[in-house]
């Protein structure tokens, strides 16, 4: 057998020895070929090299990360360094469906870390809702109840290491903007309202991705199938644009000042369950810009002259906007300097015009390192000014102030039915440009004000006496009132003959009171060490209307003396000379508001801009019964906070209403108008008048105040009793007299009896969440409290009434109604009849 293999081996030694080199090295690199094809080929979603996935062929926009777009994809190149760094995500509705509301509200804020594992980066929500300083041992307990969820993992596509001190990462960005992630899309509170099925991927897409140098602006529509859509319901969805803003934080947070109730401030709220107390608390602190002194300025500073700060709030005017309104805008925020200066800080606020594309081709208002007031050809009738803070520290980052083209109609009405009938300036439906622009400027500085932290103080108006508003030396020296935040809109107080009064508010005392107390800087001390400083500079004024700031309310309003739209501190003289006004304002409308050639569209405006702001007088007349002062104050304060409204004011408003609106206001009932501007409605109008402020004195809450009044106060308070006796005899006052009835005094009688049978069988009211003060509702249990007892025995009275009216009245329009308004009692004192 050894032998048979012999020759083979030999054969096979001899085969091997007439290998030639050349020959050997085609061996090899057949070898090294065949190793290659037998590696395994990449899979689907492996990273691959960096030149693969962004190929020549891509659109790079460099910023905060290098934005690439490719074949309709878009790829973020994340650098190492911002990994962990903390970003704000705004969200915004940029353009929406008809019906949905206008667009540029904010629909979610979130804090935002992107995280990056061995093949996944993940978009982690930071909260800061509760808090503990590192250095305590609680920290960690805190860090354990707040994991970070999760809102979106990404595969890592490539890396680009060309930049090895800041080498990057790359990731398909597409599907946290075309998939249905619930942060970043429609808000569950329009998804409810419109049935809101699922999102249509195929109708949902990137409109645009733009990178700046500190932010990210993502811009997608998004449509959603919706079996109630608010418009074009055929097509069974709805689409919208959304704007998702990713903004860097600074790495060193801005050093806190703490909110007091004192002075009104946009804050913000934080668990801190690092305090030394037995409880946690929640720590409120303000939203406001960074303005610090230059290190080669604090002597300065010091000395008390104004310094420049290190970094100034510029705001840039929009390019879009009209060339005659430009100055006036810029006005109206350089008004804010002076307000500065009481802080401490000279040209502290600016505004500018941007650079133009061939000067910078690169500057858009989406930046978010420029503030803008941008001019939107828009039909609403506003402006806001929202901004963008920091949630670890309140800094405003950037504000965006939206300038709506019509908020000149509201200017335009508001001046017309408030000031006319003293003003020449006013007595027609197109202004001049310099008193446009004067009314433009003011309505620049209120935006503004919000922008820089301060919300509405509603309580301030009532600091002035109200003849003082007719005075031409205080109102030229004070303005309308303390603040500009209020809506103490324009001088309805101001009769013929206050010649040179002034119109409106300017900044006033309380704004650069408020400036300082939020933008001083307190050197050498930390936010906890400048409270007693804080509270200092508040005490400096104490008592002093002039520095009060009243929260705006909404709902029932509890305070009358913080009240939207009105003037002065007493709401029944105040309204007087208003009502006073628009009789004089009523018979010249015609002339004031129509051309030859022109129809009476604009009379039948203003019209109605008259019966708005006879209602906003009753309105504010109306809230003082039940009415309660609120007046904030510490323990160290002397005081309570909270005052029922006097007795005596609150008849006296009482006395107002049934002379002023609940008798017919037969002067606003212009036969030459009505003819002119309605085929019918008069009638109506004037029924929804009356019975909206008849459904205010009779406001469940403002009873059971009347009530809790007379609980705490006896005979000091104006009682339920009194308040449903006096309203019943002035409404009911011709069964007494005989006195035929109109159509208008019918419907008003009609009306009180619905209201007294609402409160028989009104349903317990709770008391609502607060909105951060703006809410302050009241509880009623209304089958227990004294409202259905008295409701029932005002009913009784009202049968007795009524049947002597029966027995005085011929009228045979009047007994029937009288009849009519009897059986109706009965139905609601015995249902079963």
């Amino acid at each position: 057998m050894i032998q048979k293999l012999l020759p083979k081996a030999l054969l096979l030694v001899l085969c091997m020895g007439l290998v030639t080199p050349s020959s050997a090295q085609l061996f090899k690199k057949k070898k090294k070929k065949t190793e290659q094809n037998s590696a395994p080929k990449p899979k689907k979603g492996d990273i691959q090299p960096y030149s693969k996935v962004i190929t020549k062929e891509a659109k790079t926009d460099d910023g905060l990360f290098k934005v690439h777009t490719l074949d309709d994809k878009h790829y973020y190149e994340i650098p190492d360094s911002l990994f962990n760094r903390e970003m704000l995500m705004v969200s915004r509705i940029s353009k929406t469906a008809t019906g949905i509301g206008f667009g540029g509200g904010k629909i979610n804020t979130q804090v935002m870390r992107w995280e990056k594992k061995p093949k996944k980066v993940l978009l982690r929500v930071v909260s800061y809702e509760n808090f503990a300083a590192d250095s305590l041992p609680i920290h960690e307990a805190v860090v354990n109840s707040n994991f970070e969820p999760v809102l979106y993992s990404f595969d890592i596509k490539a890396f680009n290491k060309k930049d090895s001190i800041n080498p990057a990462t790359v990731i398909e960005i597409d599907p946290l903007f075309t998939k249905d992630v619930n942060a970043l899309g429609l808000p569950s509170g329009y998804r409810k309202r419109y049935k809101v099925s699922r999102l249509d991927g195929d109708r949902s897409y990137i409109e645009s991705v733009k990178s700046y140098p500190l932010n990210i602006e993502a811009r997608h529509v998004k449509t959603y199938f919706a079996s109630s859509a608010p418009s074009n319901s055929s097509l069974g969805s709805i689409s919208l644009e959304i704007n998702n803003s990713m903004i860097l934080l600074p790495k060193e947070p801005m050093k806190r000042r703490y909110f007091d109730e004192r002075v009104g401030w946009f804050a913000r709220g934080q668990v801190d369950y690092g305090l030394d107390a037995q409880e946690s608390k929640t720590i409120t602190y303000l939203d406001r810009w960074r303005l610090e002194v230059k290190d080669e300025d604090i002597e300065k500073f010091k000395r008390g002259e104004l310094v420049v700060p290190k970094k100034q709030i510029v705001y840039y005017i929009d390019r879009a906007t009209p060339k005659k309104w430009i100055p006036f805008i810029k006005q109206g925020i350089e008004d804010w300097q002076v307000a500065f200066e009481a802080a401490g800080f000279k040209d502290a606020i600016i505004a500018k015009d941007p650079p133009s594309k061939e000067e910078d081709p690169e500057w858009s208002p989406e930046d978010v390192r420029y503030s803008v007031v941008r001019y939107l050809a828009s039909p609403i009738p506003n402006a806001n000014g929202p901004h963008v803070s920091d949630p670890r520290s309140g800094e405003i980052l950037e504000s965006d102030i939206n300038w709506y083209h019509n908020v000149m109609t509201l200017l335009r009405n508001w001046y017309f039915v408030q000031t006319a009938a003293i003003n020449p300036e006013a007595q027609s439906t197109e202004f001049k440009d310099e008193i446009m622009g004067r009314l433009i400027r003011f309505v620049s500085s209120h935006e503004v004000g919000h922008t820089l932290g301060l919300p509405h103080n509603m309580g301030s108006s009532v600091a002035y006496p109200v003849d003082s508003l007719r005075s031409a030396s205080f109102t030229k020296k004070y303005g309308t009132a303390p603040s500009i935040m209020d809506y103490a809109r324009f001088n309805y107080v101001a009769q013929p003959g206050d010649e040179g009064v002034a119109l409106m508010p300017d900044i006033g005392v309380y704004d650069k009171y408020a400036i300082e107390w939020g933008y001083r800087p307190i050197l050498d001390k930390s936010a906890e060490e400048e409270k007693p400083v804080l509270n200092k500079w508040i005490l400096a004024h104490e008592g002093d209307p002039l520095y009060r700031f009243g929260h705006q309310q909404v709902g029932d309003i509890h305070d009358p003396s913080s009240q939207t739209e009105d003037l002065g501190d007493d709401a029944v003289k105040a309204s007087l000379y208003g009502i006073a006004n628009l009789k004089r304002i009523v018979p010249n409308l015609i002339k004031w508001t129509t051309k030859e050639g022109e129809n009476y569209d604009e009379l039948e405006t203003m019209y109605g801009q008259v019966l708005a702001q006879f209602n906003r007088y009753t309105g504010h007349v109306a809230n003082n019964i039940g009415g309660v002062y609120e007046y904030h104050k510490t323990a160290d304060q002397e005081g309570a906070v909270y005052i029922h409204v006097s007795k005596e004011h609150q008849k006296k408003c009482m006395d107002f209403l049934q002379a002023e609106l609940f008798t017919t206001p037969e002067w606003m009932l212009d036969e030459d108008i009505i003819r002119r501007t309605q085929y019918s409605g008069v009638v109506e109008r004037i029924r929804a008048l009356q019975e909206s402020r008849l459904k205010t004195v009779l406001g469940l809450g403002k009873l059971a105040r009347a009530i809790e009044n007379e609980a705490l106060n006896g005979k000091e308070a104006y009682t339920i009793t009194a308040i449903m006796s006096d309203l019943r005899k002035g409404l009911w006052s011709e069964t007494r007299t005989g006195k035929t009835l109109d159509t208008y005094r019918r419907n008003l009688q009609k009306a009180h009896i619905d209201q007294l049978a609402y409160l028989m069988t009104a349903e317990n009211q709770r008391k609502l969440p607060d909105f951060g003060g703006y809410r302050k509702s009241t509880a009623v249990n209304t089958s227990q409290s004294d409202i259905r007892s008295v409701a029932r025995g005002e009913l009784t009275n009202l049968k007795r009434d009524i049947r002597n009216g029966l027995a005085r009245t011929s009228d045979q329009m009047s007994r029937y109604h009288y009849q009519d308004a009897l059986y109706r009692i009965e139905q609601i004192l015995d249902p079963s009849n």
